[in-house]
C-alpha cells in the first residue's frame, strides 16, 4: 500500500543527493546571511542577542524560499510529473511525499546547524533549544505553503520575483510565532501558547496545503 509513496520519496532523495548544489546552496546561504550580522554589527552580545531570533528566522525563511520553487520543476521538465498526475494513487498524498522529501533534504540541515548559529549570536541555551523546536514546527509550514506557489507557477517560464511575492505573505504567521517564541523564552515569559499556535498552524497547513497544491498542479501543468 505504501510502496509507491516510499518509492517516490527514495527517488527524490537520491535525485537531490546526486545534485549536491540543490541542498548545499540554501544551507550555505543560511549560514552566510546569519554570519553577516556579527560582521556588520560587531560581536557585542547586548546588540546581537535581541536581534538573533529575527535574524535566524528570516535567514531560514529566505533559504527555504530559494529551494521551494524547484519541488516540481525538474519533474515537469522530464515528464515525470505527468506520470504522477496519471497515477491511480492519491495526488494529494504524492504531493505530500514530495514536499516531505523537500523538508528532509533542504530544511532539516538548516535545523541541525541552527543551534550553532544561535550560540554565535549569543542566544542562551534555552533559546537555542526553543529555536530547534520552532524550526521543527515552522519549516514544514514553509515547505507546504511554498509547494502551493511552486505548483501554481510551474507553467511560468520567467518567474523572477513572482514566487517570493506570492508566498512571503503566507509565511508571515510562521515568522511571527517563531520569533515570538524565542523572544518569550529570552524574556522568561510563558511559551506554551506560542507552541500551541505553531502546532495548530502546522496541522491546518498539513490538512489543506496538499489538496490545494494538487489542484494547483493540474492547473499549472495544463499551461505548460
Amino acid at each position: 500500500m505504501f510502496k509507491p509513496f516510499l518509492t517516490l520519496i527514495r527517488h527524490d532523495i537520491l535525485l537531490t543527493c546526486r545534485q549536491a548544489h540543490a541542498w548545499i546552496t540554501p544551507l550555505l546561504f543560511f549560514v552566510l546571511v546569519v554570519m553577516l550580522f556579527p560582521m556588520a554589527l560587531g560581536a557585542d552580545a547586548s546588540v546581537l542577542a535581541p536581534l538573533a531570533p529575527a535574524i535566524i528566522w528570516v535567514a531560514a525563511l529566505l533559504a527555504v524560499l530559494m529551494s521551494v520553487g524547484t519541488i516540481f520543476k525538474l519533474d515537469a521538465h522530464e515528464g515525470y510529473l505527468d506520470l504522477l498526475l496519471l497515477s491511480q494513487q492519491s495526488l494529494s498524498a504524492l504531493v505530500l511525499c514530495k514536499i516531505g522529501t523537500h523538508w528532509l533534504t533542504h530544511c532539516l540541515p538548516l535545523i541541525v546547524i541552527s543551534p550553532l548559529l544561535g550560540l554565535m549570536l549569543h542566544l542562551h541555551w534555552q533559546q537555542a533549544v526553543a529555536l530547534v523546536w520552532t524550526l521543527l514546527l515552522g519549516t514544514p509550514v514553509l515547505s507546504l505553503l511554498g509547494g502551493i506557489g511552486a505548483a501554481l507557477l510551474i507553467g511560468v517560464k520567467q518567474q523572477g520575483l513572482l514566487l517570493p511575492v506570492l508566498i512571503i505573505p503566507l509565511y508571515v504567521p510562521a515568522l511571527i510565532f517563531g520569533t515570538g517564541t524565542l523572544l518569550a523564552v529570552g524574556g522568561g515569559l510563558p511559551v506554551n501558547g506560542y507552541y500551541a499556535m505553531m502546532g495548530a498552524l502546522l496541522l491546518v497547513t498539513l490538512a489543506f496545503a496538499p489538496l490545494f497544491t494538487s489542484l494547483a498542479l493540474r492547473v499549472g501543468v495544463s499551461q505548460v
